[in-house]
């Protein structure tokens, strides 16, 4: 068995999606001038590898704590995408045979811009969108910090897919793992009543 830890490193400096708070920790407690060493965290709840819910962009949708876990643990296919240079489209999806009840992780060449933000990342495209949403997917990851296009002017392509309980897992990193099969477990904060939250997703493959 090998575990693949996919979550981005949360430290100061951090690429964050433009305009969203920075990564901040601050140590507020010291030994030996107090029993514990404790620190301070300051983040958005879209901050690195996390879970976004339908709460993220309709005020009546559900909170994270509110998506069954499953849609987030079990089998899942990473599928290569590394070929698209800006936009994942139906087309490019189609020939993977996505089944009902998938968790299907997108792997691009996003994770190269992991050290300073792009806004020309590789997204999914409304047709591609609807398509997962279509085939009745459980849950669709990417490896950047949204899955649609920067400044798109809209957000339907979180809207056809979390409307159609479709998870939406932002921020991984894919760049050690190859295409195939694996067990995926992911798990957002407990936070409750909130638009999303940080989670750490590991990848395990069993020989």
């Amino acid at each position: 068995m090998k575990i693949y830890d996919i979550s981005m490193e949360l430290k100061e400096g951090m690429i964050v999606y433009s305009n969203n708070t920075d990564f901040k920790i601050k140590q507020v407690n010291f030994i030996p001038n107090s029993n514990t060493n404790e620190s301070l965290l300051s983040f958005s709840t879209h901050t690195g590898t996390h879970v976004d819910s339908p709460r993220h962009i309709n005020n009546k949708g559900k909170t994270v704590d509110q998506i069954p876990l499953g849609n987030l643990i079990g089998k899942c296919r990473v599928i290569d995408l590394t070929n698209i240079i800006f936009e994942i489209k139906k087309e490019d999806i189609v020939k993977f045979k996505i089944k009902r009840n998938e968790i299907i992780l997108l792997k691009t060449r996003n994770s190269k811009f992991f050290n300073k933000f792009n806004e020309n990342y590789i997204h999914l495209g409304f047709d591609a969108a609807k398509y997962l949403a279509l085939k009745k997917i459980r849950c669709v990851g990417i490896d950047y910090l949204s899955i649609q296009k920067f400044h798109s002017g809209t957000q339907e392509v979180h809207r056809i897919l979390l409307s159609n309980n479709v998870a939406i897992i932002e921020g991984l990193d894919l760049s050690n793992v190859n295409a195939g099969n694996y067990q995926l477990v992911c798990l957002p904060l407990r936070l409750i009543g909130t638009d999303g939250a940080p989670a750490r997703a590991v990848l395990i493959k069993n020989y």
